[in-house]
């Protein structure tokens, strides 16, 4: 517009009309032109402010690391069950009454460093494996099975409705370590055990897997639990049935994103700002409330990870957004590969080909990372199979013996957005 007004004034050859022309214009008409283009950059800041929300501080980052290089002051990552950072210790008791009664019992855990397709095909054999136990009595000839670790998945169910009792929509959680962790259940023993046995080793050989076997990993990722207290008393709310909790984060980082973990009966809604939380609850009295901190990646300066960094995080554009904040979905093949494109794991994989398959024959390399998310309107039986195709890309640092499971990863989101069909992934 100032264009415009300066190119009409410029052809006008009266001078003195010229100049009134332009104090008319400089102090009426500009002036009103740029307070109308204020008032844009603000509407449309503001549109833009409330279809982005604050989704992105809820992304979650995994890792994996050997004990002996656990870092306890790393930048953003901590171990998905503290206890992992401690040896194990193995209860003889335990194994001595299972023993007696004939039963199984959980003697260690170890990491599979394959593809999954190898993993699911080792456990479904029920292969039994030879080992040995050395006590301070002796040494104990064992046999033992293969059993999927299900502590892991379990971190993630609780996590899952965290974010229900939260009102945040779910988003799935991107470790694909942690389905690799294998159960080394004891299932016989040579010669008698007794309880006043120490063990001191463990040992157990898993034939041709032997080259996947790793020993004392921890799963990581960059959700810490906190305990904050109310900052002041509570404030009656304006239903006057609840009172308000308000929870200052200035002090463990606005960047951050956080969780409200408690009982739903004690939340009614939770308000969040830039520096604080506020939790509508029946509770009268100043308390402790129990929170998940999702820290905020930062690029570390000093130490690497051996395995590689995931995360679930998202980059979409308006368009993107907005479909999320209004739930509006689209049944295209364009919004499956839109989706996919927006992770970072469409660097790694791309989406070949789809198609809809009613035939029932299973050719799936991939696993279902919400079983936990129950849709009770449709039943699973006689659902139509929706086959996701893939390729790789590139293979990335050493996250070759992952990529089935960041498929799956991809292949859960589009299940979440697709419930009337059974989706599953494989290799193009």
């Amino acid at each position: 517009m100032k264009e415009i007004v300066q190119d009409r004034i410029n052809k006008m050859e009266d001078l003195q009309q010229r100049r009134m022309l332009k104090n008319m214009m400089t102090s009426v008409f500009l002036n009103l032109v740029e307070y109308q283009d204020d008032l844009n950059r603000k509407l449309e800041r503001r549109v833009f402010d409330e279809i982005e929300g604050n989704e992105g501080n809820h992304d979650v980052f995994t890792a994996l690391c050997p004990r002996e290089e656990l870092d306890p002051i790393h930048e953003f990552l901590y171990p998905m069950i503290p206890q992992d950072t401690e040896a194990t210790v193995i209860d003889m008791k335990c194994i001595v009454d299972a023993l007696s009664q004939k039963e199984e019992v959980l003697l260690t855990t170890v990491f599979l460093e394959c593809n999954y397709s190898i993993i699911k095909q080792l456990l479904n054999s029920d292969r039994k494996f030879k080992g040995e136990l050395v006590t301070s009595k002796g040494r104990y000839n064992v046999q033992v099975r293969l059993k999927q670790n299900r502590v892991y998945q379990d971190e993630i169910e609780k996590l899952y409705h965290v974010f229900i009792t939260n009102g945040l929509p779910w988003r799935t959680v991107n470790h694909p370590y942690i389905h690799k962790f294998v159960d080394v259940m004891l299932t016989a023993c040579d010669g008698e055990l007794a309880e006043t046995e120490e063990i001191s080793e463990v040992t157990v050989h898993l034939e041709e897997y032997e080259s996947f076997k790793r020993m004392n990993l921890i799963p990581l990722w960059n959700i810490q639990k906190l305990e904050l207290k109310t900052g002041g008393f509570p404030i009656p709310a304006e239903d006057r049935v609840n009172y308000e909790h308000v929870l200052p984060l200035r002090k463990t980082g606005i960047r951050h994103g956080y969780l409200v973990d408690g009982d739903e009966e004690d939340i009614r809604y939770i308000k969040r700002t830039q520096d604080e939380i506020t939790i509508v609850s029946p509770r009268d009295k100043s308390d402790i409330w129990h929170l998940l901190q999702l820290a905020e990646p930062v690029e570390t300066v000093i130490g690497k990870l051996y395995y590689d960094v995931i995360s679930n995080r998202r980059v979409d554009g308006f368009i993107g957004k907005y479909r999320h904040k209004q739930d509006q979905r689209v049944r295209s093949k364009g919004e499956i590969i839109r989706m996919i494109q927006s992770f970072e794991q469409s660097k790694i994989l791309e989406l070949v080909d789809h198609e809809i398959d009613e035939s029932g024959v299973d050719h799936s390399v991939t696993y279902e990372l919400n079983p936990f998310v129950n849709d009770h309107v449709r039943s699973e039986q006689g659902k139509a199979r929706l086959l996701l195709r893939f390729r790789s890309r590139e293979v990335r640092g050493n996250s070759q013996f992952i990529s089935e499971d960041l498929m799956s990863f991809l292949v859960s989101e589009i299940q979440l957005a697709f419930p009337e069909y059974k989706c599953e992934g494989e290799w193009a």
